[in-house]
């Protein structure tokens, strides 16, 4: 337990930089995934379509595989960035695909009929999602979205995969290295990633209950 307790400020550092690369990624793709969203119900067909080939050729693809595509194809094109950075660019382009489609599945459950009485009184497009439909949804999907985020905190240890050594995974391996204590090392690195999802599962669930409407 010695190479825990005496490395707990490099535990400490590379969860401080998981979080920075998962509330990036998920902030980033939520308003991404907004946009794909509006763009796959507007009436406008062009805009559908384009939105749900995104949709379906980035979901499609694995994470890992566009990591790398970004990590080692951008710099090839002269689009030069931190890997860190970078990384989050490429995951934050595949997790909209998922935030798009739970958001879609949140809209889908407000009731017709009230689309309908806001479109009677004259509301447009825009007034309708963003009066009646967005709230509804987001207050229906509270769940979906913390198992959504919950995703994205554990894949971004996939970014010490492409080289970003600063964040969680990243640091344990280098501490694997000097020490050769796998089980002990990666054993701390799971329980930071099992307290960050207990976390997020226990806020979620009190939001949730806060924000439930009786119908």
């Amino acid at each position: 337990m010695d190479v825990v307790t005496g490395n707990l400020d490099v535990f400490g550092s590379g969860l401080l930089v998981s979080l920075k690369i998962s509330l990036s990624t998920f902030a980033l793709a939520g308003l991404l995934g907004l946009v794909l969203t509006v763009c796959r119900i507007s009436p406008v067909l062009p805009l559908r379509l384009a939105a749900t080939v995104y949709v379906e050729l980035v979901r499609s693809v694995p994470l890992l595989v566009l990591l790398t595509l970004f990590v080692f194809g951008l710099p090839e094109i002269g689009l030069i960035s931190s890997l860190l950075w970078t990384a989050v660019a490429a995951m934050s382009l595949y997790w909209a695909t998922f935030f798009s489609e739970t958001l879609r599945s949140g809209i889908r459950a407000v009731p017709r009929g009230q689309i309908e009485a806001a479109r009677a009184l004259g509301f447009t497009f825009g007034q309708v999602l963003r009066l009646v439909v967005l709230p509804q949804a987001l207050r229906g999907i509270v769940q979906p979205l913390a198992s959504l985020l919950i995703a994205v905190v554990l894949n971004s240890s996939l970014a010490a995969a492409v080289g970003v050594t600063e964040e969680l995974t990243g640091q344990t391996q280098l501490l694997d290295q000097r020490y050769a204590e796998p089980l002990i090392t990666f054993g701390a690195a799971a329980a930071c990633y099992v307290a960050l999802t207990f976390v997020i599962g226990r806020s979620a669930g009190y939001l949730d209950r806060k924000l439930a409407v009786s119908r």
